[in-house]
């Protein structure tokens, strides 16, 4: 079985659905390294985002995971990383 992966298309909806998209900004795939900051998202705006991709993709983040990844390719390594790591009651 192959495992999930978190993509730009999931952050940009749960970023969206969380906390909406800043004006002026257009959230596309030329953004993944552009930081969180100048897109206009804050640390509550990006805690409500962990949370929504913890209950979606079953995942645990920490905290400061999610405020420590700058860009929107940080934070959908990190994610991936958690991903691919198996949980308990599961293989590889």
């Amino acid at each position: 079985m192959t495992a999930r992966q978190f993509t730009f298309a999931d952050l940009r909806r749960i970023l969206i659905e969380g906390a909406g998209e800043a004006e002026g900004v257009q959230l596309g795939q030329d953004k993944v390294d552009v930081t969180f900051a100048d897109l206009g998202y804050e640390s509550l705006a990006m805690l409500e985002t962990g949370s929504r991709i913890e209950r979606e993709f079953g995942v645990t983040l920490d905290d400061s995971e999610v405020i420590d990844a700058a860009t929107p390719g940080d934070l959908i390594a990190v994610v991936n990383a958690h991903l691919a790591v198996p949980t308990a009651g599961t293989s590889a």
